[in-house]
C-alpha cells in the first residue's frame, strides 16, 4: 500500500469502505500512518480545534447494563446519585466554561431516556442558555423520540451526542439492555429532526482492531459530524474493572484509523487522555482535531486553559477568546 498516494486520493474525494483492503491501517509503521493522518486533518479541518465541555445533568441509577459505566444500576461503584440539576447550577457551569473559551457546552444524563418533568427542565435550561450564552449547545439524553429531538432543536440545541460505543459485532458483549440498532435508530431520528450528531465510542474494552475499524465504517455511513474517542478507564465495581489500560501507541493508531475512514468529521479526544503524554498532545498531530475539556473533568487530565495553551503551542487556533 502506497499510503502517501492513498492520502492524496482521500483528499481528492476517495472514501474507504468495507470492500477495501484496510490491513494497512494495522500494518503501516505508526509514525508514517499518523503523519499521513495529520495531513488529512490539516486538509479537512484546518487548524481550528473544537473544544466541548460537559456537565453531568443527572447521575446514577441507570437502567442499562453497559459494562464500562459507573452509573449503571447493575453495578456497585459507589457513584454519587442525584436527579436533574437545577437551572442555576447548570447556567453557572455554562457561564464558567464559556468564559474559559470553549466552543460547545453539553448537558449529559445517565439513563435509557430522559423524559417527563426532567426533560421539560432540560428544555427550559436550553432556552435560557440559547438566549443568554454564545457557545454552541449540545445534548446527550439517551434514546429519545423524534418529537423530543425537534423540541431540543427548537430550544437551541444544535448537536446531539449518542455513542455507538463499539462495533456492531462486539456490542452484545458490552450491553444487553438495548441493541446496536437502537443506537442507530436514535442517531437517524436526531438527524431527521435537523440536529448534527456526535457519535463515537470507547476503545480498550477487549475489542479487536477489526472491531475498531468496523465502528469507524459504521460512523462513516451515518454521516456524523463529530467522533469522540474514549480510552477506557477501568472503574472498580464494573465488569471491566480489571481490563488492562490502553497504551499510547494503540490510542494514536486508533485516532489515525478514524481520520482515514471518516476524514471530514471532527475526531474528538475524550476520556483517557491522561493515558498519553501531555494529555494527548501527539494525538492532535495524529489525526485528532477536537477534545472534550473542562475544569471539573477527571478523565481528561487537563483544565480548559491548559488545553488551549497546549493546542496553540502545536499550531492550532483554540479557544473563543
Amino acid at each position: 500500500m502506497d499510503i502517501e498516494k492513498l492520502t492524496e486520493e482521500i483528499i481528492k474525494g476517495r472514501r474507504l469502505t468495507k470492500d477495501d483492503d484496510l490491513s494497512f491501517l494495522i500494518d503501516t509503521e505508526l509514525e508514517k500512518l499518523t503523519e499521513c493522518a495529520d495531513k488529512l486533518r490539516r486538509h479537512f479541518s484546518g487548524t481550528k480545534a473544537d473544544l466541548c465541555s460537559i456537565i453531568n445533568g443527572r447521575s446514577g441509577r441507570c437502567s442499562e447494563d453497559c459494562k464500562f459505566c459507573a452509573q449503571s444500576g447493575h453495578h456497585c461503584t459507589g457513584i454519587e446519585e442525584y436527579s436533574f440539576l437545577e437551572k442555576d447550577r447548570i447556567k453557572a457551569e455554562c457561564d464558567h466554561n464559556e468564559k474559559q473559551g470553549v466552543d460547545r457546552f453539553a448537558i449529559v444524563t445517565a439513563g435509557r431516556k430522559l423524559s417527563g418533568q426532567e426533560f421539560e427542565k432540560a428544555l427550559d435550561v436550553y432556552r435560557t442558555l440559547s438566549q443568554e450564552n454564545h457557545v454552541k449547545l449540545c445534548a446527550s439524553f439517551g434514546l429519545l423520540e423524534e418529537e423530543q429531538f425537534s423540541a431540543l432543536k427548537e430550544a437551541g440545541v444544535t448537536r446531539y451526542h449518542a455513542n455507538i460505543e463499539t462495533s456492531r459485532e462486539n456490542f452484545r458483549n458490552i450491553c444487553t439492555t438495548h441493541t446496536f440498532e437502537d443506537k442507530l435508530e436514535c442517531i437517524r431520528r436526531a438527524k431527521a429532526a435537523g440536529l448534527q450528531v456526535c457519535s463515537g465510542g470507547i476503545i480498550g474494552m477487549g475489542e479487536s482492531w477489526a472491531d475498531r475499524i468496523s465502528m469507524a465504517l459504521t460512523l462513516s455511513g451515518l454521516g456524523v459530524s463529530s467522533i469522540p474517542i474514549n480510552a477506557l478507564i477501568p472503574i472498580k465495581g464494573t465488569p471491566l474493572e480489571n481490563v488492562e489500560r490502553m497504551t499510547e501507541p494503540d490510542i494514536l493508531r486508533t485516532v489515525a484509523v478514524f481520520r482515514f475512514i471518516v476524514p471530514e468529521a471532527d475526531i474528538r479526544l475524550a476520556a483517557g487522555r491522561n493515558l498519553m503524554e501531555n494529555c494527548g498532545e501527539q494525538a492532535f498531530l495524529s489525526g485528532a482535531d477536537s477534545a472534550i475539556t473542562g475544569d471539573m473533568l477527571t478523565t481528561s487530565g487537563n483544565r480548559i486553559r491548559e488545553d488551549i495553551a497546549m493546542l496553540r503551542n502545536i499550531g492550532y487556533t483554540a479557544g473563543r477568546n
